[in-house]
């Protein structure tokens, strides 16, 4: 499913990413680690081709990236679900809105789009929050609806960027439950966190960067 062969990335002549190798198989369920500022978001934005490598390839699906245009990219996203960090809302939509609005996108006929968007919601706890707008959510909420919104896709792959960071432990672990139940059904999922106790409670394959290198592949925590 993913691909990385020797891929190294700078911002302004600092390294964020140095000679990385690596590959998830379709499927897999995998941490990514490391302190702030390992390279952790820089990795995630160039597998949803927000970002382009300065040297090596990155192979999404059987596509490299980098060679893709603009409908190619659009296509590629249309078959992944994000969780920002930052939860890229559109704060003028309800909740039910930003849910169905990406499957739009995906020509889905209305009835099915409320359906899933319900169902989705349903699964973070939300769906009596359908009509509101998310300044009226708390930042906990506003992470369940963008967890909601990347589910609802059904998608093949899953990069989720500190997606428990706005969460009490009880929702963290829910979270991730809502995770494994799509990597259950064949999604792969890749999740960026620091959360070292998160990663104990739910082991599974983890890779480690420190200052933009690979320095681990293991399982599980330390």
């Amino acid at each position: 499913m993913i691909r990385l062969e020797n891929v190294t990335k700078t911002y302004c002549g600092r390294p964020a990413l140095v000679g990385i190798s690596t590959v998830v198989e379709k499927g897999e369920f995998v941490f990514l680690t490391g302190p702030s500022g390992a390279g952790k978001s820089t990795l995630l934005r160039l597998l949803y081709r927000a970002e382009v490598p300065d040297q090596g390839r990155v192979v999404v699906a059987g596509q490299d990236l980098t060679t893709l245009n603009r409908r190619e990219v659009a296509e590629l996203r249309r078959r992944m679900g994000v969780v920002f960090q930052d939860f890229k809302l559109l704060r003028r939509r309800t909740v039910g809105e930003n849910i169905t609005f990406v499957l739009d996108l995906l020509g889905l006929p209305e009835r099915e789009q409320q359906r899933r968007a319900y169902h989705a919601l349903r699964q973070v706890g939300l769906q009596h929050r359908l009509s509101a707008l998310p300044e009226e959510l708390s930042g906990g909420e506003q992470q369940r609806v963008a967890v909601a919104r990347a589910l609802v896709v059904q998608p093949e792959l899953i990069l989720a960027d500190e997606p428990t960071g706005n969460l009490d432990p009880e929702r963290s672990h829910e979270l991730m439950g809502f995770f494994r139940e799509a990597n259950y059904r064949g999604t792969t999922v890749v999740v960026a966190t620091h959360d070292v106790s998160l990663i104990a409670a739910h082991p599974a394959r983890t890779l480690v960067l420190e200052r933009g290198r690979l320095v681990q592949d293991r399982w599980g925590p330390p």
